[in-house]
């Protein structure tokens, strides 16, 4: 068995436990605290159970496994066995001691890859699933950067920012850290589909972790849930790009009410996904423009100089080519064709022509509703 330091037994009696309907994690908490271990609980009377639990919990506790809870009994054993698989309780020693500060850790994880990085300190970097093409690049430098300084860098395995944040910090490779996507299903599901090479990189060099059985597919009630865990581990939670309703928000709340630094990366006042980094700035979050910003916070050490130049944006040829000149004319904040036409004054058939040539080379991402930005690379 890849994971022997639980029996399977034991095993059973925890996948029992928190696998019974209306008991949840925080009555599955309250009955270790009242009997122990699960096969205790178990082993405890009805009357017993009722001063702990609703009598509803107490029969579902009570009643022998059914077939369907037998047979993901047997599949959890199976998946413990294989190579890199991990089953981590509430009583073992590799449990994340960051997860016991948090109000309600779960009393079972689920983890593929690398469990040592639960202890090491990392960063969550969190953002919209609909990122800017700046953003994406901004989540993807600032991982590769921090995690060549040393840090582990988490995230939610989801679209957008979160992708970016995992391939930054696999980007690093032996410079530093690496990464824990936190998934809001089972081991054995990877979501969204997209990501599975991307999943299997991170099994490989980093670490997959979550609390829901085998089997169980995503849902939208999962992600809150999912994102408790991720600001749980970490030390603090950096939030690149957010609308001004978002679930990284939620992140950030949770991060801050057991702890956790804040930080954020401003934006345009005029871009919905800058609300939300916006309204945590003005709640206390720590403006950041840079990875040193983090890192002096926590007194870390700095990247390598190359790592950290990846962070930072590059010097600009000051020559006024054609090229350059539009490019200062664009400036940093997205804006139609029509505005930058009347700013350059092009016609719109010759800032088309130019805008081809911009993009083509990566200068400049086009926009919903006709707008385009200028990328810092």
């Amino acid at each position: 068995m890849a994971d022997d330091a639980i029996d399977a037994d034991e095993l059973a009696a925890w996948v029992r436990l928190t696998s019974i309907p209306g008991v949840g994690p925080a009555g599955c908490r309250a009955l270790l605290a009242a009997f122990g271990l699960p096969e205790e609980i178990f082993s405890a009377t009805r009357e017993q159970m009722l001063r702990v639990v609703s009598p509803a919990a107490a029969d579902a506790l009570r009643a022998s496994p059914d077939a369907s809870l037998a047979d993901l009994v047997a599949r959890t054993l199976a998946w413990g066995r294989e190579a890199g698989n991990h089953v981590l309780t509430l009583a073992d020693p590799r449990y994340p001691k960051s997860l016991l500060e948090i109000t309600d850790p779960p009393p079972l994880l689920y983890a593929k890859g690398r469990v040592e990085y639960l202890e090491a300190s990392a960063l969550a970097v969190v953002g919209s699933r609909n990122a800017t093409a700046q953003g994406l690049i901004d989540a993807r430098r600032f991982a590769e950067a921090l995690a060549s300084a040393g840090q582990t860098i988490v995230s939610g395995l989801a679209a957008g920012i979160d992708a970016a944040a995992h391939q930054g910090a696999l980007d690093a490779g032996e410079r530093g850290g690496s990464t824990i996507a936190v998934i809001g299903t089972g081991p054995d599901v990877v979501y969204p589909s997209a990501h599975r090479a991307l999943a299997h990189r991170i099994a490989e060099h980093g670490l997959i972790i979550g609390e829901f059985p085998l089997g169980v597919a995503a849902a939208a009630h999962h992600f809150p849930r999912r994102n408790r865990i991720i600001a749980g581990l970490s030390r603090g939670v950096l939030v690149v790009e957010a609308a001004a309703r978002s679930g990284s928000l939620i992140t950030a709340r949770l991060a801050a009410e057991c702890g956790r630094d804040v930080f954020a990366i401003p934006g345009s006042i005029h871009s919905p996904l800058s609300k939300g980094c916006h309204q945590l700035i003005r709640q206390g979050a720590k403006l950041i423009d840079s990875v040193s910003d983090i890192l002096e916070e926590w007194g870390a050490a700095q990247p390598p100089a190359s790592a950290a130049d990846a962070a930072s944006p590059p010097a600009r040829d000051a020559s006024e080519s054609d090229d350059a000149r539009l490019l200062s004319k664009l400036g940093f904040t997205p804006v139609t064709a029509d505005e930058l036409a009347h700013r350059a004054g092009y016609s719109a058939a010759q800032l088309a022509t130019k805008l081809l040539d911009l993009e083509l080379a990566g200068h400049i991402a086009r926009l919903p509703g006709g707008r385009v930005q200028r990328l810092i690379r």
